[in-house]
């Protein structure tokens, strides 16, 4: 196993890098789509979604490419990862996102302290954000005794297509829902809203944590094709 300083930098990089390539193709996207919303998503979704491959297959031997405070604690659960290692995770996911924000607005020339205004509420956005991150966590088990290449293909499009089949366009990520509240662009969300999208998350994985692991034959009786990849998301 890799020395806990070169984990946590690789999840520090990994989650600046990803917030970074959310938020800022979100700013590209509306520059550029002359009003198109359709336009704006679709270039959103596909950085976000190249980005997230390479990252997850750059990091994934170092630190699991975990990127999301959520997966971190599955990992707890599983007793893959010890409680003080995944607050340091945790802390380093939130940390490197909200300094991405500040790197993103000095790149396009806004504020640096810029909350987002657009507002993202009612009940269909939470159940949005349960479906996404339930599909998140089912991408990742489904996927975690192969390669790191076909775990990131299946992560990244199953976020590319949370996009377009969620109310909510897939955030799955408390981390990057908070990074998000601080900039009033396309891939913005209200401050106020973000503790609903952090209760369909949480739901989600709650789900997911009961539902995957039978599912998959995971425990005493399964018989692994490989040997255990880490857990990783966006």
């Amino acid at each position: 196993m890799m020395s806990l300083g070169r984990r946590v930098a690789a999840e520090a990089l990994g989650s600046s890098a990803l917030a970074a390539i959310v938020i800022g193709s979100g700013v590209m996207a509306e520059q550029l789509a002359g009003g198109n919303a359709a336009v704006a998503l679709l270039a959103n979704t596909m950085a976000t979604a190249g980005g997230l491959y390479a990252l997850i297959v750059a990091f994934a031997s170092i630190s699991g490419a975990h990127f999301n405070p959520l997966v971190t604690v599955t990992c707890v659960l599983r007793r893959e990862l010890s409680l003080r290692d995944a607050l340091l995770y945790v802390l380093t996911q939130i940390g490197g996102m909200l300094g991405a924000v500040v790197l993103v607005h000095a790149m396009f020339g806004l504020p640096f302290w810029l909350p987002s205004t657009k507002p993202r509420a009612g009940a269909a956005q939470a159940l949005s954000e349960a479906v996404a991150t339930f599909m998140l966590m089912l991408a990742i088990h489904a996927t975690r005794r192969r390669s790191a290449e076909s775990v990131a293909a299946a992560i990244a499009s199953t976020i590319a297509a949370g996009y377009w089949f969620t109310a909510s366009t897939s955030f799955a990520n408390p981390a990057i829902t908070l990074a998000r509240a601080l900039s009033d662009t396309f891939a913005g969300i209200r401050i106020a809203d973000v503790p609903l999208f952090w209760l369909g998350q949480i739901a989600g994985t709650a789900v997911a944590l009961v539902c995957l692991p039978w599912l998959f034959a995971e425990g005493p009786g399964a018989t692994p094709e490989s040997a255990d990849i880490p857990q990783r998301g966006r």
